[in-house]
């Protein structure tokens, strides 16, 4: 099992474009509402149209970039190549640690919706132990459990949105922006934290060694999943806001539910836990499949231990990677909770963006695919959403970006002869 082994290019089109939309509607459109509307108050719908408007820009780098260097590990590799090696090393541990966090909180979502409270966190580890041997057998059976898993939430969507209007009282007069309670400064952050639901088409990035003819598949399959989400998250926030208003949102951690439930047609309530389990497996899913890739590839370059460069000769996954990500998530979930890691991860990811805007800005001309614009906007969009995160976010990131730097310096030193 060579550290050079290669994984095989198995995914076409479609299986990308679920992949990333798997990622994307997971259990940010269920949980992600809440805070952002405590935030940005009637500006809720402002705050998304800012964080689709960041990831828009974010995903033209990604999908340029992937075309360019269609190997595992996303950001991190275009970071090494096109700005050298620390830019590489501090978007990779900024991933591999904020979705790690972001892991063990869809496990304990899943749980939430499905058990009762004594019952969490062994179903939490349950749930992941079962989504990584799905991942361990091959990245089709992934794909493949992907595109179930996103049937059931758009299903179980469609039907929350339908009962919470049709049963409710939709009042119009919830979209109407109000100045009463709504300032720039929160629906930046109601952006921020919003962002963490779109940040899945990364993805597809980091499945890029997997991808077929990933010059013509990323950079169409990253925009399709990132508009199909949009959509959905539009249409959500919408209805939300009509049967709940603003201050309903914020004062529960079930919106989709509450809802449904306000109405009556509540007899569906159960119909969208069903999709919140659903989106929070999906998501896990494709965190496990992406960590476990990124991980793959700082392995290779050293910046993780090699070991776990591994690729397992029968199905063609890094299964070191993945057991190990297991078995840290694995006991995250049982020693603390971390449901509350969206703004963590956020954090992370957008910091990771910055890293990929910048190395799609210094990208030839005959490998750009959009303009350099989108890249300065996206570049500076993700700094002025990290300096709007909950200050406890932007403190937690700042530590664990130090603790990676620490890392990496006492682990070159080591290597020196």
């Amino acid at each position: 099992m060579s550290s050079a082994t290669p994984l095989v290019r198995r995914l076409g089109t479609g299986d990308a474009v679920v992949i990333g939309l798997g990622s994307m509607i997971g259990a940010g459109v269920f949980a992600a509402f809440a805070p952002a509307a405590r935030a940005a108050g009637a500006g809720l719908l402002i705050g998304l149209a800012l964080a689709a408007a960041v990831a828009y820009c974010n995903a033209t780098a990604s999908a340029q970039l992937a075309a360019e260097y269609p190997e595992s590990g996303g950001t991190y590799v275009y970071g090494r190549k096109q700005l050298g090696p620390w830019w590489g090393f501090l978007a990779g541990w900024g991933f591999v640690v904020g979705k790690t966090a972001s892991c063990a909180a869809m496990a304990l979502t899943f749980a939430a919706y499905t058990v009762p409270a004594q019952w969490q966190r062994p179903a939490a580890v349950a749930a992941v132990l079962v989504l990584t041997a799905v991942n361990y057998r091959g990245i089709t059976r992934t794909a493949g459990l992907t595109r179930v898993l996103v049937a059931v939430v758009l299903v179980a969507l469609g039907l929350a949105v339908v009962a919470s209007l049709a049963g409710g009282d939709p009042d119009p007069s919830h979209l109407a922006l109000s100045t009463d309670g709504t300032n720039a400064y929160g629906v930046l952050q109601s952006a921020g934290l919003l962002f963490f639901a779109f940040a899945g088409y990364a993805r597809i990035a980091t499945l890029g060694e997997e991808v077929r003819d990933p010059e013509r598949t990323i950079p169409r399959a990253i925009p399709v999943a990132l508009g199909l989400a949009v959509g959905v998250y539009a249409v959500v926030a919408v209805s939300l806001l009509l049967v709940l208003g603003p201050d309903g949102i914020a004062a529960t951690a079930a919106p989709v539910v509450a809802a449904v439930d306000a109405g009556s047609w509540s007899a569906l309530a159960p119909v969208a836990r069903i999709g919140a389990a659903a989106a929070s497996l999906g998501a896990l899913l494709a965190l496990i499949a992406g960590v476990s890739r990124t991980g793959l590839a700082m392995a290779r370059e050293g910046d993780l231990p090699r070991w776990l460069a591994a690729v397992h000769p029968r199905f063609r996954v890094p299964h070191r990677a993945e057991l190990v990500l297991a078995a840290v998530v694995c006991l995250l979930v049982l020693t603390v909770d971390l449901r509350g890691a969206i703004g963590f991860s956020s954090f992370g990811v957008l910091l990771y963006y910055v890293v990929a805007n910048l190395a799609a800005y210094t990208q030839s001309a005959a490998r750009r695919r959009w303009p350099r614009a989108l890249q300065v906007a996206g570049a500076l969009g993700c700094l002025v959403l990290v300096a709007t995160l909950p200050w406890t976010s932007v403190v937690a990131g700042a530590a664990v970006l130090g603790v990676g730097v620490l890392y990496r310096i006492v682990r070159r030193a080591a290597a020196r002869p």
